[in-house]
C-alpha cells in the first residue's frame, strides 16, 4: 500500500494526524514493542533448558542472559545520529527486522560462541527500533512526553508479562519453539508498520516556537550537560540492578526456590505486570517533579531489591515481590529517566539525547547478568541481591540529588540550582 503524500504546513513542519489516528498509530507502533519485549523476557525463562543442553557454567548462562544489552547499548548512540540522517520509520523497521532475524538464529545455535554473537546482535536492532520508537513518539506527544513514554512502557510490560508464561509453555515442545515464534511476529509487525503507520506520526519535529522564551533559556545550549551526564550515570546503575536481576530472576527461582520452569515464568512475568504502571509513572513525571519521583522510585527499590533474594521463598510472596521490581525499576524509573534525558536537551537534539540514554542503560547491563551470577558465586543468592538490587540504587539516588529539574524543557516544577 503506497503510503499518502505528507502535507506540511506553512512553516514546513507535518500536519498532525486526527486523534483517533494518532492514537490508532501509537497503539500499532507500541504492539511492536510489545514484541520486542517478549523476545527480551524469554530468554532467562528457557536458560536452564539451554545451560543443560550446552553444558555452560552459570556465570556463561548469566552473560548470555544479558548479552545482547550491550548490542543495545553499543549501537544507542550511532542510532541516535542514523536519527540525523534518516526517518525515525525506516530507522525503526530495520531495527525490528535485525532483531528478528537474529532471534531466529538464537534458534539455530550450535554452542556458546555463535549464540553470544546472536544474542549481541540481535541488540543492535532492538536499539535502533528503541531509539526511532521512543524519539517518534517523544516529539509526536511532546505536551505530555512521560505520559507518552510510559503508554510505551505499558507495552513493553504487557510483553514482558505474555512473553515468559506462552515462552514457558511453547518450550514444552523444546526450548528453541519460543525463538522461532517471537522471530516469525517481529516480521508480521513491522509489515503493518509498514503499511499503516505514516510519517506525519512518526517525522514530527518538536518547534522551539511550541516552548515558551522562558523555557527554552533554561535548558543548555551543549548536548553534554550537568543534567544529561548525571541522568546518564543514573540509567547506568538502574540498568546494572534491573539487568541483574532479569537475568538471574528465574534461574534463582528452579534451583534455588524449586519452582518449575511454568511458575518461574508466571513469577517472572510479574515483572512485566508492574511495568503497565508506566502510564501513570509518566503522567505523574509530566505534572511533578521527576527528580523527587525518581528519589523515591530508587528508595522502594532498594527494599524490594533486598527481599526478592533474602524474603519469601513461597509463590505468592515472590509474584507480589517481582510486580513491584517491575512497577518500580521499569514502570517508574525506565520512563522517567528517558523522559528526562530528552528533556534535558534543546528539541532539534531529542534523537541523540535517546541514543545517549540507550547507550548508558544497557552496555552497563550487558554483564549484569555476569555480574550477578559472579556475585552469587562469592557471596550467595542474598549478597548478590543485597550488593545489586540494594547498594547501586543507593549510589543512584545520591546521583539525583545533583540533577537540576528547572533546566528541563517543558519543566512544571521549577526550584532553584543548588
Amino acid at each position: 500500500m503506497t503510503q499518502p503524500s505528507v502535507p506540511a504546513s506553512a512553516e514546513g513542519r507535518l500536519v498532525k494526524l486526527a486523534p483517533w489516528i494518532a492514537i490508532a498509530s501509537l497503539v500499532l507502533v507500541a504492539a511492536s514493542y510489545v514484541v520486542n519485549a517478549m523476545d527480551r523476557q524469554v530468554f532467562p525463562v528457557v536458560l536452564p533448558s539451554i545451560v543443560k543442553e550446552f553444558g555452560f557454567s552459570l556465570p556463561s548462562g548469566g552473560l548470555l542472559a544479558t548479552i545482547f544489552t550491550l548490542g543495545i547499548g553499543v549501537a544507542g548512540i550511532p542510532s541516535g545520529i542514523l536519527l540525523d540522517r534518516f526517518s525515525r520509520k525506516t530507522v525503526m523497521l530495520i531495527g525490528i527486522v535485525i532483531y528478528s532475524m537474529f532471534t531466529l538464529l538464537t534458534a539455530m545455535s550450535h554452542g556458546f560462541g555463535d549464540m553470544f554473537a546472536y544474542r549481541a546482535l540481535s541488540g543492535v536492532g532492538e536499539a535502533m527500533q528503541n531509539a526511532a520508537l521512543f524519539s517518534a513518539v517523544g516529539a509526536y506527544f511532546f505536551a505530555n512526553r512521560s505520559l507518552a513514554l510510559g503508554t510505551l512502557n505499558f507495552a513493553y510490560g504487557l510483553g514482558g508479562y505474555i512473553g515468559p508464561q506462552l515462552g514457558a509453555h511453547l518450550a514444552s515442545s523444546g526450548w528453541r519453539t519460543p525463538f522461532y515464534t517471537y522471530a516469525g511476529l517481529g516480521i508480521f509487525i513491522a509489515i503493518l508498520i509498514v503499511i499503516f503507520i505514516r510519517k506525519s506520526f512518526t517525522e514530527q519535529q518538536e518547534a522551539p516556537a511550541s516552548l515558551s522564551s522562558r523555557a527554552l533559556a533554561h535548558v543548555p545550549d551543549r548536548m553534554v550537560n550537568r543534567n544529561i551526564l548525571l541522568l546518564a550515570v543514573a540509567a547506568a546503575l538502574i540498568g546494572l540492578a534491573m539487568y541483574g536481576f532479569i537475568g538471574l530472576y528465574p534461574t534463582f527461582l528452579q534451583t534455588q526456590l524449586h519452582f518449575t520452569q511454568v511458575q518461574a515464568g508466571f513469577a517472572a512475568s510479574m515483572f512485566g505486570l508492574g511495568a503497565l504502571l508506566g502510564i501513570p509513572a509518566g503522567y505523574l513525571g509530566d505534572r511533578f517533579n521527576q527528580k523527587w519521583i525518581l528519589i523515591a522510585a530508587l528508595i522502594a527499590g532498594c527494599i524490594v531489591g533486598y527481599l526478592l533474594f533474602n524474603g519469601p521463598t513461597n509463590h505468592g510472596g515472590q509474584d507480589v515481590l517481582a510486580f513491584l521490581e517491575g512497577a518500580i525499576a521499569s514502570g517508574f524509573c525506565f520512563v522517567n529517566v528517558y523522559s528526562a534525558i530528552q528533556r534535558s536537551v534543546r528539541p532539534e537534539r531529542v534523537g541523540r539525547a535517546s541514543g545517549v540514554f540507550v547507550a548508558a542503560f544497557y552496555i552497563p547491563s550487558a554483564v549484569a547478568g555476569y555480574l550477578f551470577s559472579a556475585l552469587v558465586g562469592s557471596v550467595g543468592w542474598g549478597g548478590a541481591g543485597l550488593v545489586q538490587l540494594t547498594l547501586l540504587p543507593i549510589i543512584a539516588i545520591i546521583v539525583m540529588l545533583f540533577v537540576q529539574p528547572s533546566r528541563f524543557t517543558n519543566a512544571r516544577v521549577v526550584e532553584s540550582n543548588a
